[in-house]
């Protein structure tokens, strides 16, 4: 689902953009989204008047699976033969490409799904990637001096000593895309454990899963605000 919307309060800044992208499969108790939600009204509330924020939900309502070869393909076909698929796969991808590029600043909310890259979001970077300003051939990084967070949240632990250390292939990965590929500085906002609560043989793990997410919660205010406060000086300038 995308929508757009503004927020007031009695701050003043220049209109700034936020642009949000979900890729949980969950309807309720994602926590990639909660996360993203302190995040954004941690910015919202600073940045005030005419904040407007675009939300894209990949994870509930996913992008067509067959778009992004559809799209790639395209691109080999002079525009006039194209067919009616190519050009709404072409259209798609710049929607989606539009969308990033028209952010101040973007939050990809990014749940860890199979040791990897959940498929929504393969997909979105992939169609993503087929338009000219953030394929790997475009003349310039089109992220350079813009912020993207990363909120991630992983069900189990992962870091160095654990039996699944260097089982993440997904954090690494989406990294290396927003900061090497496309140019944009990058914030990691994490939350691991969270399936302690529901998994019997995590049990005594759970005080440690809560810590761990409420420390993601206050970096991601803490982070919302000074990111916010950056934004609002650069657009006062």
């Amino acid at each position: 689902m995308l929508f757009q919307t503004t927020h007031s309060n009695e701050k003043s800044f220049p209109m700034s953009t936020v642009f949000r992208l979900d890729a949980s499969i969950k309807p309720e108790g994602s926590v990639t989204r909660a996360v993203s939600d302190t995040l954004q009204n941690a910015i919202v509330a600073e940045l005030g008047d005419d904040t407007a924020v675009t939300t894209r939900s990949i994870g509930l309502e996913p992008l067509p699976s067959d778009a992004w070869a559809t799209a790639a393909f395209a691109g080999y076909a002079p525009v006039e033969s194209r067919t009616a698929e190519q050009n709404a796969a072409v259209a798609l991808a710049t929607q989606l490409a539009d969308e990033l590029a028209a952010a101040d600043v973007a939050i990809i909310a990014a749940p860890f799904y199979n040791y990897g890259v959940t498929q929504h979001l393969k997909t979105w970077f992939d169609l993503v990637l087929t338009d000219g300003r953030f394929g790997p051939g475009a003349p310039e990084k089109f992220g350079v001096g813009k912020s993207v967070f990363l909120v991630i949240a992983r069900g189990g632990g992962y870091g160095e000593g654990t039996p699944r250390f260097g089982w993440d292939h997904a954090s690494a990965w989406l990294k290396r895309m927003l900061e090497d590929v496309w140019g944009y500085e990058v914030t990691v906002i994490e939350a691991e454990l969270t399936l302690a609560e529901t998994t019997p043989h995590m049990a005594d793990l759970v005080d440690l899963a809560r810590k761990n997410l409420a420390d993601a919660h206050t970096a991601a205010e803490t982070h919302g605000r000074a990111i916010a406060e950056k934004l609002g000086e650069q657009l006062a300038a």
